[in-house]
């Protein structure tokens, strides 16, 4: 492991770890703080679909400029800041707008980082044991999904309602997390003379039409699961619905971090040994399993195996596919090959969010989560015939 996990691998996801800390100590509260200085039901899934829709434009284009510039570092450091800075400003004013400005300052640091960090992380490893380097990394940033609520469930236990200051407490990891980059070198790259006159915030969008096939047959089916696999809100109100307590939402979320930030690294190892496709596809039909338990189940001992299960999905999942574009792309655009993938991958959460809301609101729970295992084990058979080949596998 010595060997694989470098001093760059883990500086990059202890930098993760503590950013994650951060930013989901507040995943909790969010809904309930808008709530509280006068945002609707409405107005937030406004807030997050422009949020989400920033992100994923701004991945595209910052991941092409860090090829086009051949620098990572830059684009990493500055894209934590902003989402340090952020969290402080959600509690300053309680004015929409401003709400607004800090969201979107906080997804385009986000957007600013991930192609460049992804792509700092792929240049660690090699074909082989890229699933483990990006296993290792997932497992760390959602320790701190595991770190990060548990601060929170025990701050609101001895100071319940009293919200604003745990955004000021998130700001500490948050700088901890920017930090910790300056600890990072940057290594030389040769960059490719092109037009800058002919670069613009959408010229990611050329490189779907100049990448290989393989890359766009697998993104093809990475997008059409993406289109069905909504946000984790959706699965915790449904908790919530069944009648159990927020204490019990919290840690059921907390659990399935814990394990997913436990099974990341083995799942990599796996795949680095078994393949990609075989442990990628393992893993949505893991997540068909939990959807279609979920559609039904009320009983909290059968919430916790699901959310056991979705843990698995996600470390079957999450860093394997960005391991699996890295392995098909050229290596001088690996921050756009990844760019490109994560801004559709937005665009479709996005929309992914809003058709749940509205299949849950028009034919309830149910159908929502019935629909998405579907999709999803449509997904899985689409990427098991498509991607035959070898470089594909």
């Amino acid at each position: 492991m010595n060997k694989i996990v470098t001093r760059t691998v883990l500086i990059v996801s202890l930098v993760s770890m503590f950013a994650d800390i951060a930013s989901e100590m507040l995943y909790p509260v969010m809904p309930v703080y808008l709530e509280s200085i006068g945002f609707s039901v409405l107005l937030i899934g406004i807030l997050e679909g422009v949020a989400e829709a920033v992100a994923g434009l701004s991945k595209g284009y910052f991941g092409k400029l860090s090829d086009t510039k051949g620098v990572r570092l830059p684009f990493i450091r500055w894209g934590y800041f902003f989402g340090a800075v952020s969290k402080p400003m959600m509690a300053i004013i309680s004015v929409p707008l401003w709400i607004f400005g800090a969201r979107t300052i906080d997804r385009v640091g986000k957007g600013l980082r991930t192609g460049a960090r992804d792509a700092l992380l792929s240049e660690e490893a090699t074909p082989q044991t890229k699933a483990r380097v990006f296993g290792f990394h997932r497992g760390m940033d959602t320790l701190g999904a595991v770190i990060g609520p548990f601060i929170a469930l025990v701050y609101l236990h001895f100071s319940p309602g009293a919200y604003k200051p745990l955004f000021y407490i998130a700001f500490i990891p948050g700088i901890m997390a920017v930090l910790l980059i300056y600890l990072l070198k940057e290594k030389k790259r040769e960059v490719p003379i092109i037009s800058q006159s002919s670069f613009s915030f959408f010229a990611f969008f050329a490189y779907w039409k100049k990448a290989s096939p393989v890359y766009r047959q697998l993104v093809t089916g990475l997008l059409l699961f993406a289109l069905f696999n909504s946000s984790d809100y959706f699965l915790l109100l449904k908790i919530k619905q069944a009648g159990w307590s927020d204490t019990y939402v919290i840690g059921i979320y907390i659990f399935y971090n814990l394990v997913y930030a436990s099974f990341a690294y083995p799942m990599g190892l796996l795949a680095d040994k078994l393949g990609l496709k075989r442990i990628f596809i393992a893993g949505l039909l893991l997540f068909a399993i939990v959807y279609g338990g979920m559609a039904f189940n009320t009983d909290l001992y059968v919430f916790f195996l699901l959310f056991f299960l979705y843990g698995l999905y996600a470390a079957a999942t999450e860093g394997i596919s960005k391991a699996w574009i890295t392995n098909i792309c050229a290596k001088e655009d690996t921050a756009t090959a990844i760019g490109t993938f994560t801004a559709f991958q937005s665009i479709c959460t996005m929309i992914a969010s809003s058709l749940a809301g509205l299949l849950w609101f028009t034919y309830g729970a149910v159908w929502l989560f019935l629909v998405s295992a579907v999709v999803t084990i449509m997904a899985a058979l689409y990427i098991l015939l498509r991607m035959k080949s070898a470089k594909a596998i």
